[in-house]
């Protein structure tokens, strides 16, 4: 029989990498060879391929109709995205192939639909799956079969404005104890933009305002929460990736995050396109507030997987990023303004030196202009903040005039006199420049016998 001649039947999928398995997207060619291996000539009648691509759902709730009466309702879907045939042997007049002892190799080639397809993806309560199947028929013998799945990863690139846009938002509660309030716990959290991908650090930008008589605990996670529908009804598993711990803020005091670090682990790409499964993540910015249910601020992320160009995408054009960074700039928290850190903390001593000292040599610019102006303007390096100083770097001249009332020979010679004649010298001084039109001054009406004399 065949089962005692077939020593191999494989299906093997051309791959550029030998021991990693490859990935396809929406119109890519899915290429390989199924190997077959016997012992002993043998009859195959035929030798078909199916290829198949499927979002499926399937979960049971447990239902009571009464206090003795329960049931047990299922919920189940699917759509399909791919479904592709081919025969890869088989007689034109029907009658079985002879085939020798040895290895044979059938290769097969077909293109995924050029339509979106879904990210392949495993879920508690449903999955999305594509594999390819292949039947061996001989004659008088059961079917022969075997199975093996590929992988598809659709490509979310978030170089674009709707990825990069900053999120922002506020949120506040008031606390109470024993119906009386005691006071108000508000969050306002930002991030830089929608679009990360896994491996990457999302600094949180958040203040957190505790007005009440007891301390509580800001936190961060990033959640990601699945979607199951089936026949109108949303079945959801949510799990914490990722967490963020910070400081303990005390009654009626205020914490700030100046871009606390949060790493996002390896976790799949957002699925948004599917029907019946959706993957779908959060950045939840948090408290507890005492005497209440917890204070909680979302803003949404999508986990991407072509990650952030220095300039944005391609097709993005200058003037969208430059309006996404001044929108930035509009939602930004108020914070306390800081000094900038002093040079010696920046560099090391010996670069200081090299850098003040060392003449730059002159650089070949012959290559440069060869390229495009764009992908040299990441090369740039911001210049080191001024050193703070205390002498003056604009000082007046010493051969300014002197103003009046400053230190000069008349001041030195009134400085004998008494608080009496200093006072009254002082209004002749100012009586005689208000003769000359440099200024006028109001003198009390006592001292008009000492100014006429």
């Amino acid at each position: 029989m065949i089962f005692d001649k077939l020593k191999k039947f494989d299906i093997v999928f051309d791959s550029p990498e030998m021991d990693c398995p490859p990935v396809f997207s929406s119109g890519d060619v899915v290429s390989g060879k199924v190997v077959l291996e016997l012992s002993a000539e043998s009859k195959v009648e035929s030798l078909k391929l199916h290829a198949e691509g499927f979002a499926k759902v399937h979960w049971t709730e447990s239902r009571s109709a009464g206090s003795s009466t329960a049931y047990t309702q299922n919920y189940s879907d699917e759509v399909e995205y791919l479904n592709r045939r081919e025969v890869l042997l088989q007689a034109d007049n029907g009658e079985p192939t002879v085939l020798s002892a040895g290895r044979h190799e059938y290769p097969f080639s077909f293109q995924l639909p050029e339509e979106t397809l879904v990210t392949s993806f495993e879920g508690k309560h449903g999955s999305i799956r594509y594999w390819v199947k292949v039947k061996l028929h001989r004659p008088w013998a059961t079917v022969k079969k075997i199975k093996k799945e590929f992988t598809v990863i659709e490509p979310i690139d978030i170089n674009t404005p709707s990825l990069l846009a900053p999120q922002a938002g506020t949120k506040e509660k008031m606390a109470r104890t024993w119906y009386r309030s005691c006071g108000q716990v508000s969050i306002t959290a930002k991030i830089e933009r929608k679009g990360y991908t896994p491996g990457e650090v999302i600094p949180v930008f958040a203040e957190f305002d505790n007005s009440t008589s007891r301390s509580v605990v800001p936190k961060a996670y990033i959640t990601q929460t699945q979607t199951f529908i089936a026949r109108g009804t949303m079945k959801q598993k949510r799990a914490v990736v990722a967490t963020l711990c910070g400081d303990i803020v005390g009654a009626r005091r205020r914490e700030t995050w100046h871009g606390r670090a949060i790493k996002i682990p390896p976790v799949g790409p957002s699925i948004l396109q599917c029907r019946i499964i959706k993957v779908e993540y959060m950045l939840r910015v948090c408290v507890d507030v005492p005497g209440t249910s917890k204070l909680s601020l979302e803003l949404p992320l999508v986990m991407g997987t072509i990650p952030l160009h220095p300039f944005g995408s391609r097709t993005s054009s200058v003037s969208s990023q430059y309006s996404a960074n001044m929108e930035w700039l509009r939602m930004a928290i108020p914070e306390q303004p800081e000094p900038p850190p002093d040079y010696s903390s920046v560099v090391s001593e010996e670069e200081a030196v090299q850098n003040s000292t060392a003449v730059q040599p002159e650089e070949d610019l012959s290559g440069v202009l060869q390229r495009s102006f764009m992908a040299y303007v990441q090369e740039f390096r911001l210049r080191p903040p001024p050193v703070y100083s205390e002498v003056d770097p604009n000082p007046q001249p010493f051969n300014m005039r002197p103003r009046c009332m400053t230190s000069g020979p008349r001041e030195e010679a009134m400085s004998g006199l008494g608080e009496a004649e200093r006072f009254h010298q002082t209004k002749r001084t100012f009586i005689t420049g208000a003769n000359k039109g440099s200024a006028h001054v109001c003198v009390p009406k006592s001292d008009w016998t000492l100014i006429c004399a």
